[in-house]
């Protein structure tokens, strides 16, 4: 199953593309789970960036 969340447009082609695994299945998900791991992939994949 695939989901797409609405954040979607925002985010760069590499972090669609991150592998996420769930430990307790995607049924035990909530919606601050779901944003929380947003957050965390754009924070992985922006780490190593230089901002101007």
């Amino acid at each position: 199953m695939k989901l797409t969340p609405e954040l979607v447009p925002f985010l760069t082609s590499c972090e669609l593309d991150s592998e996420i695994v769930l430990r307790f299945g995607i049924e035990a998900l909530e919606a601050e789970d779901v944003m929380e791991i947003i957050q965390f992939s754009i924070s992985e994949h922006h780490k190593d960036a230089l901002y101007h």
